[in-house]
């Protein structure tokens, strides 16, 4: 087995000590955020922690009504300039809070008054030491290059932040049967390495996702391109049809992340148009309606709130990435031109 298996399987051993660790952090950052009551989100973060500040726009914007914009490192570092940030709440996400730039926006923001969090699995990192208020992942080492635990526990971190601003006791107790969804989900996920043979040659894809489950679709697409070396692109369903969808001919492979909820119906919509144009559906849902539609469907757990769907959903995606390197015969640990921390300025 290599270690991406290993910390792929050992995702709700995280979540649930996570859950059980820093609750009172998480609760400790919300009031934090209340007492300062900021004009807007702004987030930091690069590769897959970029991918868990898609999923605080969501969450964030639908639950706790804010509005929550991706930074631009760039602007600090290469253009030596500062936007005003005095009155936002301004967030690092990073899995070895090493990057400069992250670090940078974080740092210019503290300066003008913002109030400042990171979120990392290294309580000693840069970013770590810069915010004003620091949630550790605690997911302990992960020797993978490929992102898999601590990806999904930064989305934990995310929820367990936007729970504490709802302060609803049902988020919480949402955020209780994570753990138990993410096992029933890797159970499902067994077969995988059997019928992903199927996909050995593929040579281009698409995953498509919508809301809480946009985050998915990159997240998962990025797993495919690190692991397996194939060019592939990542969209909302909305903007699929604007054109992207022209790609579509028969045997086109697309990756639908469809969970029940308020996106289903357009995820379903589209899902009936790929079928006629007689692409190859792979398709992540709890619901049954997708079964006549999809080559395959990679369940996950029917009673899934599709709020807390992103960190259930990914998990497949993860496990078709580990299984069609494996076919292909490929390094899974250290893919070829990959390090495990990235540093960029």
């Amino acid at each position: 087995m290599s270690h991406l298996h290993d910390e792929i399987y050992e995702q709700p051993a995280v979540v649930e000590r996570l859950l059980r660790e820093q609750q009172g952090k998480a609760k400790e950052i919300g009031a934090a955020i209340r007492a300062f009551k900021p004009a807007f989100v702004w987030i930091a973060a690069r590769g897959t922690s970029d991918n868990a500040a898609r999923y605080a726009q969501y969450l964030w914007g639908v639950h706790a009504r804010m509005a929550v914009g991706l930074a631009t490192p760039s602007v600090h570092t290469l253009y030596g300039s500062t936007p005003d940030l005095s009155r936002a709440l301004v967030i690092g996400i990073s899995q070895s809070g090493q990057s400069e730039d992250v670090r940078r926006v974080l740092s210019d923001a503290k300066e003008q008054g913002a109030l400042t969090v990171s979120i990392t699995n290294d309580d000693t990192s840069p970013l770590a030491q810069v915010a004003a208020y620091h949630l550790p992942l605690g997911t302990g080492k992960e020797l993978s290059v490929a992102a898999t635990k601590t990806y999904t526990a930064e989305l934990a971190a995310v929820a367990m932040i936007g729970a504490a601003l709802i302060d609803r006791p049902e988020f919480w107790q949402a955020l209780e049967r994570l753990p138990g969804w993410m096992r029933a989900t890797l159970d499902s996920a067994a077969d995988t390495p059997v019928w992903a043979e199927r996909y050995r040659y593929m040579e281009r894809y698409a995953v498509l996702g919508r809301g809480y489950n946009y985050c998915t679709a990159f997240e998962i697409s990025l797993k495919i391109k690190e692991l397996c070396y194939i060019p592939g692109e990542e969209y909302s369903e909305a903007d699929f049809r604007h054109g992207p969808i022209a790609v579509v001919q028969p045997g086109f492979p697309v990756i639908l992340v469809a969970p029940t909820g308020d996106t289903f119906a357009k995820q379903y919509d589209l899902l009936q148009q790929l079928h006629k144009k007689g692409a190859e559906c792979l398709v992540v849902t709890n619901s049954t309606e997708c079964a006549g539609l999809a080559r395959r469907v990679l369940p996950i757990p029917a009673d899934v709130p599709e709020w807390l769907s992103p960190i259930v959903a990914v998990i497949p995606g993860q496990v078709f990435a580990l299984s069609l390197a494996g076919a292909r015969g490929l390094p899974i640990d250290q893919p070829i031109g990959l390090t495990k921390v990235t540093v960029t300025e």
